[in-house]
């Protein structure tokens, strides 16, 4: 989207509002307006387009429990609804699907305290939704979240399988994602793809199922360095006194 200053930023208990975009809670749902301006050189026509529209994600179960994603407690991450559905309704396109939710905050930054994560959430042929965080630390340790959720947002971890190196992006950037032995992870589609991170649509095979996952993986190492730093404002817009 757009980064904003402080001015341009409103917020209560169900509503948090940047510049002409808002995210907003009622009724058991979360409802995203957004209106926002693209940048040329991400269109074909390298003209400047308006992108608006809505996208609404209605929970199953919601989840209580927040976990560590680093060594001391300073980064954490909430899977607040592993299993959703989601409404998008963007510039005359429609879809409804799977949808999810979840969030992440810290007291450090992430270049700081991660070299690279892999990241990713499906659903199993029986229905329960799956989720994989894999985290490599500036430490030297290495951690792996594994759960499944039951349709009433129970998480049972389980002994995920050995991560396989997948085809980098053209950016590249690795990843990797767990797969059975026998079988191999297959990339069906590339949905972002940049200096420090990637997302993809890739199919795997977890706990003796198919697994179709959204796949995201995220470079630290990348992300700290001043070359892509400097690119981030020529990806993201900037409106004056974004700063606050």
């Amino acid at each position: 989207m757009t980064e904003r200053g402080r001015a341009a930023l409103s917020r209560d208990g169900t509503t948090f509002t940047v510049g002409p975009s808002a995210l907003r809670w009622d009724a058991g749902a979360l409802t995203l307006d957004f209106d926002e301006i693209s940048l040329p050189w991400i269109t074909t026509n390298l003209i400047p387009r308006r992108v608006r529209g809505r996208v609404t994600v209605r929970p199953g179960a919601i989840t209580d429990r927040i976990y560590d994603i680093d060594a001391g407690g300073d980064h954490r991450w909430w899977p607040i609804s592993p299993d959703a559905r989601i409404d998008v309704d963007a510039d005359g396109l429609q879809w409804q699907g799977h949808g999810y939710m979840d969030c992440n905050w810290g007291m450090r930054g992430l270049e700081e305290d991660f070299r690279y994560w892999d990241w990713s959430r499906g659903t199993l042929a029986d229905g329960s939704a799956v989720i994989l965080y894999d985290t490599h630390r500036r430490d030297g340790s290495h951690g792996l979240i594994a759960i499944r959720f039951d349709e009433e947002g129970q998480a049972t971890p389980f002994d995920a399988p050995d991560s396989v190196p997948v085809k980098r992006g053209l950016w590249g950037v690795a990843r990797s994602i767990a797969c059975d032995a026998g079988h191999v992870p297959v990339v069906e589609k590339t949905l972002e793809d940049g200096p420090f991170y990637n997302r993809s649509v890739i199919t795997t095979h977890l706990a003796g199922q198919r697994a179709q996952m959204m796949h995201e993986s995220f470079s630290g190492d990348r992300f700290g360095s001043r070359f892509v730093k400097l690119m981030l404002p020529f990806r993201m817009p900037r409106r004056r006194g974004w700063r606050g």
